[in-house]
């Protein structure tokens, strides 16, 4: 019963930490209605979800576990993400919160490729299709010769890029995950990001209002809320049950747009999103039972 409670949980530290991050693109995207450069919004992104696991790392006395072991390699991994954020802002700048989440939840089937090809995980028959069957929904979803057009093709560039630079991220930290926390990861990514972002407000920088400043503290409070909320799933469950309910952002999502910028979803964006959910789920179970598979015939080695 005690494992049960924690399970349940853990479920939901894990919609918790997705809603939350749903919530920081939205002030992202608020943010990003202004005159705000891409890199500014980054900077203040960076600042606070940095200065949040400082202190949360002071007050739990483990402040050497946010430096990194390998600093070239996290070096590496956090230019991917400071890359991805910067997609991140200018593609919600060009998209609708709901075709944006349809477009990134692309990023499961480009992982399954990338570890097929760099981490020789193979590609079963099955997955291949389910593969397929994402990308159709994308292209359904996108509607590409319809007249309700809800972005445009900067938007739909910067999007895929954000995921290109994901997928390979997450591959590259599959590997990172091995030697480094999880905090010390995601600590050094803000502190890249602050550093990238302040240095090119050394070169232009918009004045902000008590507005945006607002929506720039409550972008990265909702950041580190959900990074800390992702982080607290993760240590009372798996990986694969935590990443199904990642598809709750679209919902979340979908809400939020049409509450705050009357967005609604289109029949195609319905149709394909489903499709693309359809997909990733499959990939994720998949995944997870080949993971118990290979527990299940590991040797046991007598003391």
């Amino acid at each position: 019963m005690k494992s049960s409670v924690s399970d349940l949980g853990a479920i939901g530290f894990a919609v918790a930490g997705f809603t939350f991050w749903v919530l920081a693109d939205t002030s992202i995207k608020l943010a990003g209605q202004s005159k705000l450069p891409a890199y500014e919004v980054i900077a203040f992104l960076g600042l606070f979800v940095a200065g949040f696991l400082t202190v949360h790392a002071l007050w739990r006395g483990q402040l050497r576990t946010l430096w990194p072991r390998h600093v070239q390699r996290q070096s590496i991994r956090s230019c991917l993400d400071l890359t991805n954020n910067l997609c991140v802002v200018v593609a919600l700048r060009h998209l609708s919160l709901t075709l944006f989440y349809i477009l990134v939840f692309m990023a499961p089937m480009v992982i399954a490729i990338l570890s097929t090809v760099f981490l020789r995980e193979g590609l079963p028959w099955r997955k291949a299709i389910a593969i397929v069957t994402g990308f159709a929904g994308v292209v359904i979803a996108v509607d590409p010769f319809g007249s309700a057009q809800q972005g445009d093709w900067i938007g739909f560039a910067a999007c895929m890029a954000c995921v290109a630079c994901f997928s390979v991220n997450m591959v590259w930290s599959r590997v990172m995950t091995q030697t480094e926390r999880p905090e010390s990861l995601t600590f050094f990514s803000g502190l890249v990001m602050t550093i990238a972002g302040f240095g090119l407000m050394l070169w232009h920088a918009e004045p902000l209002t008590l507005r945006l400043t607002g929506v720039l503290l409550a972008m990265g409070l909702f950041c580190a809320m959900g990074t800390v909320s992702f982080f607290i799933a993760l240590k009372h469950t798996s990986a694969a049950n935590v990443s199904q309910y990642h598809y709750t952002q679209l919902l979340s999502g979908t809400l939020i747009a049409y509450l705050i910028w009357r967005d609604k979803p289109t029949p195609f964006m319905v149709l394909g999103g489903a499709l693309i959910v359809g997909a990733g789920l499959y990939i994720a179970v998949a995944a997870s039972r080949e993971r118990f598979r290979a527990v299940s015939v590991s040797p046991v080695v007598p003391d």
